[in-house]
C-alpha cells in the first residue's frame, strides 16, 4: 500500500473527502515527526509506539575496498507494534 492508496483507505473508512483524508495523513505525519525531532515519544494504544533511539559509533567495513571505516554514531526513528497490532498480523 503506498500514500495515496492510504488516503483512499482513510476516506472510504472515515466518510471524509479524499483531500481531507490527505490533510489529515500529512498533519499525522508531521506530529509524529515534530515529537521525534524533539525527542519524545509517540504512544498509539493499541497500535505502537513511536520513539526515538541512540546507535553508538562503530567500525564498519567498505565493501568495495575492505578498508575499516567509522560509522559515526546517530539517532534513529524506532516502531514497536502493540498487541493489538501484533494479534492482527498473526
Amino acid at each position: 500500500m503506498n500514500k495515496s492508496e492510504l488516503i483512499d483507505a482513510i476516506a472510504d473508512s472515515s466518510g471524509l473527502t479524499k483531500a481531507d483524508a490527505g490533510r489529515a495523513l500529512d498533519g499525522f505525519l508531521s506530529a509524529v515527526t515534530t515529537a521525534l525531532s524533539k525527542g519524545d515519544s509517540l504512544a498509539l494504544v493499541g497500535f505502537g509506539t513511536f520513539s526515538v533511539k541512540e546507535r553508538a559509533e562503530r567500525k564498519g567495513r567498505n565493501p568495495q575496498t575492505g578498508e575499516e571505516i567509522t560509522i559515526s554514531a546517530a539517532k534513529i526513528p524506532t516502531f514497536k507494534a502493540g498487541k493489538s497490532l501484533k494479534d492482527a498480523v498473526n
